[in-house]
C-alpha cells in the first residue's frame, strides 16, 4: 500500500517536507501492524534523502522545534539501524509524488511490485553514502523536544457556557449532549480494551447505531444540570458536603431549605410526606437569568400552547424551581414572537394637538372642510330603484355639516356636488378626506367606485379654485374623526326619519335638507340646566344667527328693514357666536380622551404585523419599515411606509404591531 500527502501552503524547505515523509512512514507501519493479523520480524525504512538520515542518526546536536519533534516522533516508532539509503531512480515512492502516466506505470510495474533490488539478496542492496550504523550499541540520548504551553485567555467553564449558548432549544441540547456521553463511554471502553490488549473488530466499528433510549437523556439532563449547579451555587454545594449540610443564611435558596441528591441541588422544603412525585416534591434548583434556566422556561412555554405566566411557572415547578421564575418568565414571555403575534397591541402615539383650522376663529365657515361620502340609499324611480349617494362636507371649526345628493359615485357626479357646496357655501381654503380605498368606510361598492376616480382631474378643479386638498394616510380612518362622526349621526338621523315605504329623488333631497338642518341645530357645548343660562351653543347660530330654522319670538319694525342696521345686527350675531364659541366650545377641545403618553416611534427597519381586517390576525402580513413620517410640530411618528412581501404601503401607527424592533 502506498501512502502520500500534499504539501502545505506555506513555503517548507526540502529537507524538512522529506523529514515529514519519514514521520509518515513510521506511521503506515504501525498502522499495518495493528490492522493485520500476520506477525512481522522486522521492518526496514528506505529514504533518498541524506539529510533525513543524518537527522535520525545524531546524538549530539539539539535541533529546531520543529525538526525535534519530528526526529524524536521517528526515533519512538523506528532506530537508526532500521533507516536505509536508495537512490532517487530507484525510489518508487517519486512515482507518486513527481507523478506518471498511466502506460508508465504499466511499463514500470515497480509501483506495484517495489524496486527489483527487494527480491534480491541483501547484500545487492543499495550502499549508503554516509556511514550507518548496523545495529545500536548502547543507548543513544534522543534529542530535546521542546515543549511548548499555551496559556487559555477563557476559563473552561466560559468555552463551555458559549457551546450551551449555540443551541435555542432545550431538547436539542439534550440530545446532543446524550451523544457526547454514548461517544465518550465508547471512546473509554476502546482505550481499556487496547490497554487489556483487546482488538476491536471491524464488526464493532461497522454496527448499527442504536437510537437514544430515555436513561441517556434523563443522564444528559442531569449532566447539565450539575454543571449549572457547580458554576453558580459553588459555596452552597460545598457547605452541603461538609459538617454543617446547611447553607448560609445570607444565600439566595437559604429559604429553600437546599438538599444535596445524588450530587444535583434539589428543594427540600416541607412537602416531604406529600403524595405528589419525587421530582415535584424536591424540584432541581436553577439560577435565575441563566442560559439554561431560560431555555427551560421557553420550552414549557412552548409545550404549553403559549400559555400565560402561572400555566407556565406551574409546569416548570414539576422539575425545576428556577430563582425569581416569574421574573424570568414575564421576559421571555414578552418576548416570545409567537405570542408577540397573537397578542401584541397595534401602535400607539400621544394624540397630535389640534390643527389650526380647528382652532382658529378668523376664517369664515366652511372655509376649511372635511369631506367623506356615504351610502347608497335607494329611491324610487318609476317601477324601478335606483341608487344614489350622500356626499357630506363638514365645517373643521364650528362642526356644521352641508350635505348633496349625489345621483352616481363617478368623478364628474362628485365634481358636480362640490361644485354646489361651493356655489351654495363659497370657495372653501382647505378640504381634507380619507386617502384611497378607505376614503369611504362602508360598502365594498362605494369604495371601488371612490377608487376609481380620477384623482387628476378633481386636483385640477380644485387648483382652479385655489382650494388645497389633503389626504389623510391610507387606513387611517381615526384621522378624519370630525366628519366620520358627522357620518354616523346623518345615519342615526336619516334612519329615523325614512319610513318603510322608499322615497323618490325629490323626497330624498328634502330629507337630506332635513337631516341637515335639524344636525346643524344640535348643541356643540354643554346644556346647562339653569334657565337663567344662554342656550347652548349650535351651528346655526352662525349659520342662520339662530338656533334652529323657526323665527325667533318678537316685534319687528319697518327700520329693521334699513339694509345699515340688518347688516349691523348680522356682524353682532356673528360676533356674539364667535366670542361664545372660543369661550365655551374651545376648551372642551383641550382634553385628551386618549393617546396621552408618548411612546417610542416606529423606526426604520422595524418588522411590523399590518392589520387587515378581513383576515384573522394569524394570517396578517409580515412587513418591515422603510420610512417614517414625522410630525414638523412635536417630532412624533404617526404614519410609516412599510414593505411587504410584493408591495409597498403607507400606515397608520394604529393598523401596525411592532414584533421586532430594529
Amino acid at each position: 500500500m502506498g501512502k502520500s500527502r500534499l504539501a502545505p501552503l506555506k513555503p517548507v524547505t526540502i529537507p524538512r517536507m522529506e523529514l515529514s515523509a519519514a514521520v509518515l512512514s513510521t506511521r503506515l507501519d504501525r498502522i499495518i501492524r495493528d490492522e493485520i493479523e500476520l506477525p512481522i520480524q522486522e521492518a526496514v525504512y528506505w529514504t533518498d534523502s541524506t539529510c533525513v538520515l543524518r537527522y535520525i542518526e545524531n546524538d549530539a546536536r539539539r535541533y529546531q522545534t520543529f525538526v525535534a519533534n519530528r526526529v524524536s516522533a521517528i526515533r519512538e516508532q523506528s532506530s537508526p539501524c532500521q533507516w536505509k539509503y536508495v537512490d532517487t531512480k530507484l525510489n518508487p515512492a517519486d512515482d507518486a509524488s513527481r507523478g506518471m502516466t498511466a502506460e508508465a506505470i504499466t511499463e514500470a510495474n515497480r509501483w506495484i511490485n517495489g524496486p527489483d533490488f527487494l527480491w534480491q539478496d541483501k547484500e545487492t542492496w543499495p550502499k549508503s553514502p554516509i556511514m550507518t550504523p548496523e545495529e545500536p550499541q548502547e543507548p543513544c540520548e534522543l534529542p530535546e523536544t521542546k515543549t511548548s504551553f499555551s496559556t487559555l485567555a477563557q476559563p473552561v467553564n466560559q468555552r463551555v457556557d458559549e457551546i450551551l449558548q449555540r443551541f435555542s432549544s432545550w431538547l436539542q441540547l439534550k440530545r446532543c449532549i446524550a451523544w457526547m456521553l454514548r461517544f465518550k463511554n465508547r471512546l473509554r471502553n476502546a482505550v481499556a480494551k487496547r490497554r487489556s490488549g483487546q482488538r476491536l473488530s471491524f464488526s464493532e466499528l461497522g454496527e448499527k447505531i442504536p437510537p437514544l433510549d430515555v436513561l441517556e437523556v434523563e443522564k444528559a439532563e442531569n449532566a447539565i444540570i450539575k454543571y449549572v449547579q457547580s458554576c453558580t451555587f459553588q459555596d452552597e454545594m460545598l457547605m452541603l458536603r461538609g459538617d454543617v449540610r446547611a447553607v448560609k443564611k445570607s444565600s439566595c435558596i437559604v429559604k429553600l431549605d437546599p438538599i444535596l441528591v445524588n450530587g444535583i441541588l434539589r428543594v427540600g422544603g416541607r412537602l416531604h410526606h406529600s403524595l405528589i412525585s419525587s421530582e415535584a416534591r424536591h424540584p432541581a434548583i436553577l439560577p435565575k437569568h441563566h442560559y439554561i434556566s431560560n431555555l427551560i422556561a421557553q420550552h414549557y412555554h412552548r409545550i404549553s400552547g403559549h400559555s400565560g405566566l402561572e400555566h407556565t411557572l406551574s409546569l416548570i415547578r414539576q422539575r425545576y424551581w428556577i430563582i425569581q421564575a416569574r421574573v424570568s418568565l414575564r421576559r421571555i414571555i414578552s418576548s416570545c414572537f409567537s405570542c408577540r403575534r397573537r397578542q401584541a397591541s397595534v401602535g400607539e402615539q400621544k394624540m397630535s394637538s389640534l390643527p389650526e383650522d380647528r382652532v382658529n376663529p378668523s376664517a369664515p365657515p366652511f372655509s376649511h372642510v372635511g369631506v367623506d361620502c356615504f351610502g347608497p340609499i335607494e329611491v324610487k324611480r318609476g317601477r324601478s330603484m335606483a341608487k344614489r349617494y350622500g356626499v357630506l362636507f363638514t365645517c373643521m371649526s364650528i362642526r356644521a355639516i352641508h350635505i348633496e345628493v349625489a345621483y352616481s359615485l363617478d368623478t364628474d357626479a362628485f365634481i358636480n356636488a362640490l361644485r354646489r357646496f361651493i356655489a351654495r357655501r363659497g370657495e372653501p381654503l382647505q378640504i381634507r378626506s380619507d386617502n384611497g380605498g378607505n376614503f369611504v368606510k362602508g360598502e365594498k361598492e362605494l369604495r371601488q367606485a371612490v377608487g376609481d376616480w380620477n384623482q387628476d382631474k378633481i386636483h385640477n378643479f380644485l387648483l382652479a379654485k385655489n382650494v388645497k386638498w389633503i389626504f389623510n394616510p391610507p387606513a387611517g380612518s381615526h384621522h378624519g374623526g370630525v366628519w366620520e362622526r358627522c357620518i354616523r349621526t346623518v345615519r342615526k338621523v336619516a334612519g329615523a326619519l325614512l319610513k318603510e315605504q322608499p322615497l323618490d329623488d325629490e323626497g330624498l333631497l328634502t330629507l337630506m335638507c332635513e337631516v341637515e338642518s335639524i344636525i346643524n341645530g344640535r348643541p356643540i357645548t354643554k346644556v346647562s340646566d339653569d334657565p337663567k343660562d344662554l342656550e347652548a351653543l349650535t351651528p346655526n347660530h352662525l349659520l342662520l344667527l339662530r338656533a334652529g330654522p323657526t323665527l325667533p319670538p318678537g316685534a319687528f319694525t319697518k327700520e329693521d328693514n334699513y339694509s345699515r342696521r340688518r347688516w349691523r345686527q348680522v356682524q353682532y350675531l356673528a360676533d356674539v357666536f364667535w366670542r361664545r364659541w372660543i369661550r365655551e366650545y374651545l376648551p372642551t377641545l383641550q382634553e385628551r380622551r386618549k393617546w396621552n403618553r408618548t411612546n417610542r416611534n416606529f423606526a426604520v427597519n422595524d418588522v411590523v404585523l399590518v392589520v387587515d381586517e378581513s383576515l384573522p390576525r394569524s394570517c396578517w402580513p409580515l412587513a418591515r419599515i422603510l420610512e417614517v413620517y414625522q410630525s414638523r410640530k412635536d417630532g412624533l411618528v404617526r404614519s410609516v411606509k412599510v414593505k411587504m412581501k410584493s408591495s409597498t404601503l403607507v400606515r397608520p401607527i394604529d393598523k401596525i404591531v411592532l414584533l421586532e424592533a430594529a
